[in-house]
């Protein structure tokens, strides 16, 4: 039963640092607004995993395939990122006085519902994550010999996938005390732009597909930035 969980945590451990949106956005909220608003987005993330994980479960390959083959998705994806960069741009840049009073107010009201659902829909949107979760299946079935071998290796890299957020987000609240409200709004300005340019690689990749995977095959060790790594399968973005 017990097969492969020692690689299953490791791979849960290398996922939780894995660069995508829902990365930075999480050490953003984790720093400006404490480690329960950190948490809810964190927890919102989680779900769309989840979802991604029962749908790749019960679909395996053939979604893999209609992900691959199908640009629309990629396309569909890096516009919604590309809405939500800009959108958080400029409500950023618009919100400096609010930045300033929620960083020195003592209790700052959050919508916790809010910052769930914008986990769920920032890691939602992403089309390499439901590849990846396909691709971590059937490598649990290629590392798992064992009766529920799969469910055992996807539970144990979920539990630390989520316990090392956890570790970023407690790390993240220590840094509060630290930033000033100018660096604040400065580092929300630019995971709004991350996000954008993100959403930009999705949009190039649904659009020049054969382009983007030449150049990105011409940088020696790198990875496609928009996936999480699955060796040697698929990447994973959370």
């Amino acid at each position: 039963m017990f097969d492969g969980l020692l690689y299953a945590a490791f791979y849960g451990f290398l996922l939780a640092f894995a660069i995508g949106p829902v990365f930075f956005t999480l050490i953003e909220t984790s720093i400006t607004k404490g480690f329960k608003a950190g948490l809810f987005f964190d927890l919102g993330a989680m779900a769309a995993d989840i979802i991604f994980i029962l749908i790749a479960f019960y679909s395996t390959s053939k979604i893999l395939e209609k992900v691959k083959d199908d640009p629309g998705l990629l396309i569909f994806g890096g516009a919604v990122l590309i809405a939500y960069g800009i959108i958080s741009y400029i409500r950023t840049a618009k919100s400096f006085i609010k930045i300033a009073r929620e960083h020195y107010a003592v209790n700052v009201k959050k919508n916790l519902g809010g910052l769930f659902l914008k986990g769920f829909l920032l890691n939602f949107v992403n089309f390499g994550v439901l590849a990846g979760w396909i691709g971590t299946i059937i490598m649990a079935n290629a590392l798992t010999t064992s009766d529920n071998g799969v469910f055992w290796f996807l539970t144990t890299v979920l539990v630390t996938f989520f316990s090392t957020d956890l570790l970023k987000i407690t790390l993240a609240k220590k840094l509060k005390s630290k930033m000033t409200p100018r660096f604040i709004f400065k580092t929300k300005k630019w995971v709004s732009i991350l996000i954008a340019g993100f959403g930009v690689l999705m949009l190039l990749q649904g659009i020049f597909p054969n382009e983007v995977k030449a150049g990105l095959e011409r940088i020696p060790g790198q990875e496609h930035p928009l996936e999480k790594p699955i060796p040697p399968v698929e990447d994973v973005s959370h």
